[in-house]
């Protein structure tokens, strides 16, 4: 896809606003401002904020709070996996070296 400029149209709580973005990351621009639209709706409606800037802050927080909470919950989830595949190597260390000199003799003479 191209990386030229565009400038697209998004509606934003009945507002109309252009926006200037690469054109690859038009349908993100796109999906970003149905999100935040959906966010300063909700706070609108069921918050009773009034006033634009005041509902778009509202909306800002809530959504910088969901983002923090998930980079939290990623990187506990990170820390997990590594710690895991921390113990599996040292398991299959402990494995192979069990099975080395075994490997590294050759078979057993069986007497006849």
């Amino acid at each position: 896809m191209s990386d030229e400029t565009r400038t697209i149209n998004v509606t934003i709580l009945d507002k109309e606003y252009q926006v200037k973005c690469l054109a690859s990351e038009v349908d993100a621009l796109r999906r970003s401002a149905s999100y935040l639209d959906q966010k300063m709706r909700e706070m609108r409606d069921k918050a009773s904020v009034i006033g634009l800037e005041r509902i778009a802050v509202m909306a800002s927080l809530n959504i910088a709070n969901d983002l923090l909470k998930q980079v939290s919950k990623t990187k506990r989830l990170v820390s997990g996996t590594a710690q895991q595949v921390t113990d599996l190597s040292t398991k299959l260390d402990q494995a192979i070296s069990r099975i080395r000199p075994a490997v590294e003799t050759g078979p057993e003479s069986k007497p006849g």
